[in-house]
């Protein structure tokens, strides 16, 4: 009667891969961790607010185009799209194409502290089926090594094959990490875009209002949060 094989834990088969399955291991805490991290921080609402954008469509629907009502309501919904318009506010009487060039430079500063803790992620993609290779690499040196001097009458196929199999491990192990990472660091990437595409339908229903002041003179930040001066009485 043949013995069963006896099925490995995966605390067994972790310390059987050898030293290189602990950064592994951190590899993915750092996916996890930052994984959640963004897709927490990436919330429509970090993009366009409900409340932001339905503010707008009641100062569109209320009368003439109010930039000081529109600065104020970014101050009130702090987001990407506030952001932008703000810069947008700001700048509000110089030519258009300055206006864009400014809309433009604080969007990839937006996109770029959005973007950061992705990189994390597609790091660990890329790095951990490295180390894994690494490991089975290191494995097989030391299978081969170890079969080639091992006494006359030995079986030097089973060791060889257990050689193998040990460090075959780090090479899954690595592709278990990378797998998912590169999965997530993609769809966090859509959100991002995803959240942008909306910015810029923001942006372009602004534009048309702020051409009306174009070379009219600057309207400083001041000016913008300053309250209106109060209606005359007839």
């Amino acid at each position: 009667m043949t013995d069963l094989i006896r099925v490995q834990t995966l605390w067994e088969l972790f310390l059987a891969g050898g030293f290189l399955m602990w950064p592994i291991l951190v590899m993915s805490l750092v996916v996890l961790t930052f994984g959640i991290e963004r897709l927490v921080a990436l919330r429509p609402s970090r993009f366009v607010p409900r409340g932001f954008a339905t503010g707008l469509l009641q100062l569109a629907a209320e009368g003439p185009f109010e930039p000081r009502k529109v600065y104020r309501l970014c101050q009130q919904h702090p987001s990407v799209a506030a952001t932008v318009v703000r810069t947008m506010l700001e700048r509000l009487g110089r030519p258009l194409p300055e206006i864009e060039h400014a809309v433009d430079a604080t969007k990839e500063s937006e996109a770029s502290a959005l973007y950061a803790n992705i990189r994390p992620i597609s790091l660990a993609a890329t790095i951990t089926p490295l180390l894994g290779l690494l490991g089975t690499v290191q494995g097989m040196i030391l299978a081969f090594y170890t079969t080639a001097n091992l006494e006359a009458g030995a079986n030097r196929a089973a060791e060889l094959a257990q050689g193998i199999y040990v460090a075959l491990i780090t090479t899954f192990a690595g592709l278990c990490v990378a797998i998912p990472a590169a999965v997530i660091a993609h769809f966090l990437e859509g959100r991002i875009l995803a959240g942008f595409r909306r910015v810029d339908g923001i942006v372009a229903g602004m534009v048309p209002q702020l051409e009306r002041y174009e070379n009219r003179g600057r309207v400083t930040p001041a000016q913008l949060a300053a309250d209106p001066p109060p209606a005359r009485k007839p």
